[in-house]
């Protein structure tokens, strides 16, 4: 039945500006009125709801400020200078600085690559691929290089 996530949102201060850092990630703007915008992340598959809110400095969790966003595995060669292209820094995550990453998470039995950062108001944006199923076999978080490299 269930084939993927439709919709995802975000609280945003200024509407604007949040569409454009979306936009510079490759989003399409699909709607917009005064308080809330669409972007498609696969138009007509997926989407992001931005919403224009007081109460954007909400102490972040992952459950409430967080949207991961799939890339494939190739896309790890390129990812850094991708998002420095656009002027998107990267955010220390997991202890794993921004020269660390991307990273390999441990998600037992699964492997996963990802890199992190925030948009404007400080939500996190991760992107994210499936690497492989010897999660066990790992017993910390490590760089995609080194784990490449094993």
């Amino acid at each position: 039945m269930i084939k993927g996530i439709y919709e995802a949102h975000l609280p945003v201060s200024d509407l604007t500006e949040s569409i454009r850092f979306y936009e510079k990630l490759g989003l399409e703007l699909a709607f917009q009125n005064e308080k809330l915008a669409f972007l498609w992340i696969m138009k007509g598959e997926s989407w992001i709801g931005l919403w224009k809110s007081g109460q954007v400095n909400l102490p972040y969790h992952p459950s409430i400020r967080h949207i991961a966003f799939r890339i494939e595995e190739q896309d790890l060669k390129s990812i850094k200078a991708w998002l420095e292209n656009r002027g998107i820094e990267i955010r220390t995550a997991f202890k794993m600085t921004p020269e660390q990453q991307p990273l390999v998470l441990p998600n037992a039995p699964f492997e996963h690559a990802a890199i992190y950062f925030e948009d404007p108001d400080g939500n996190s944006i991760e992107l994210i691929t499936f690497i492989g199923t010897n999660a066990e076999e790992m017993a910390s978080i490590v760089p995609y290089k080194d784990w490449v490299g094993k």
